[in-house]
C-alpha cells in the first residue's frame, strides 16, 4: 500500500513539474474559410519552406479547388518555376544534401497542422531569437534547441530573450526587438497567420466539408434515435 501511495505521489509531482514548465501558446485566430488568407499561406510556404520542407500529400490542382481560383492562375501566383498543376509539393533538397548540412532530412510538413496544433506553430515561427551558442545562431521559445534556421529573421527581425528567476532558474519571459525587421509587427503576425492558416489547411483539406456534412449526420441520429425509441415501445408494449 506504502509503495502505491509512494508512487502516486510520484506522478502527480512529475504531473505538476511538467505542467508549470508549459509554455503559454499565443493564439493563432486562423480561419479555414478564408480562402486568400490559404492561397498567401501557400504562397509564403512556397517563398520560405518548401526548399526544405514538403508537403507531399497536397496537389496544387486540389488547392485552386478549394481556394476557388483557376487551376493556371493558382500555378503561375504560388507554385515554384517549372511545377504543374497536378505535381504535389515536393522539396527540391535532396536527402543526402540535407543530411550533409543539417544532420537530418527536414520533415515533411503535411500533417504538422494536426500533430502539432494552430497555436503552436503561431508561437513557434513567431518564437526564435538570437543565440550565439547554437550552430545556427538562433533558439526557440517553444521548441528549445531548436535544429532550423530562422528564415524569417529579414521579415521580422532579430530578438532577444528576457529572463526573470522562477525557483531560482532562470526562464524566458518575453522576446525584446534588438533589430527590426522589414515588416511592422502587425504585418509579421499576418504573414505567419497565413502560414500556419495553409499548413492546418493541408494537414485535412476536406476539414470544412466534414464539419458541414457532420450537422446533418447528427441531425439523421437524433431523429433515428427518435424512431428507433418509437420502436422499441411498440415492440415491448405487450411485454410490458
Amino acid at each position: 500500500m506504502k509503495r502505491l501511495i509512494t508512487l502516486f505521489l510520484l506522478v502527480t509531482l512529475s504531473f505538476c513539474g511538467y505542467a508549470s514548465e508549459e509554455i503559454e501558446l499565443q493564439d493563432a485566430n486562423i480561419d479555414l474559410s478564408d480562402s486568400k488568407s490559404l492561397e498567401r499561406g501557400a504562397k509564403h510556404f512556397v517563398t520560405y519552406c518548401l526548399g526544405c520542407h514538403s508537403v507531399k500529400h497536397i496537389r496544387y490542382q486540389r488547392m485552386a479547388l478549394d481556394f476557388g481560383i483557376d487551376e493556371k492562375q493558382l500555378v503561375k501566383d504560388v507554385a515554384p518555376e517549372g511545377a504543374g498543376v497536378y505535381d504535389q509539393m515536393y522539396t527540391a533538397m535532396n536527402k543526402h544534401d540535407a543530411e550533409k548540412w543539417f544532420g537530418v532530412q527536414p520533415p515533411d510538413l503535411s500533417l504538422i497542422g494536426r500533430s502539432r496544433g494552430a497555436d503552436w506553430l503561431y508561437s513557434y515561427l513567431k518564437g526564435f531569437y538570437a543565440d550565439k551558442t547554437k550552430p545556427l545562431g538562433t533558439n526557440n521559445t517553444v521548441f528549445k534547441d531548436v535544429g532550423m534556421p530562422n528564415v524569417f529573421w529579414e521579415l521580422q527581425g532579430q530578438q532577444k530573450p528576457v529572463f526573470h528567476l522562477v525557483d531560482g532558474q532562470q526562464q524566458i519571459e518575453k522576446l525584446s526587438m534588438i533589430e527590426p525587421g522589414k515588416l511592422s509587427e502587425q504585418e509579421f503576425d499576418l504573414l505567419v497567420t497565413d502560414l500556419v492558416n495553409f499548413l492546418v489547411y493541408v494537414g485535412e483539406p476536406i476539414q470544412l466539408e466534414r464539419q458541414r456534412l457532420g450537422k446533418y449526420v447528427l441531425f439523421f441520429l437524433l431523429i433515428f434515435s427518435v424512431i428507433a425509441y418509437k420502436l422499441k415501445k411498440e415492440y415491448w408494449k405487450d411485454i410490458d
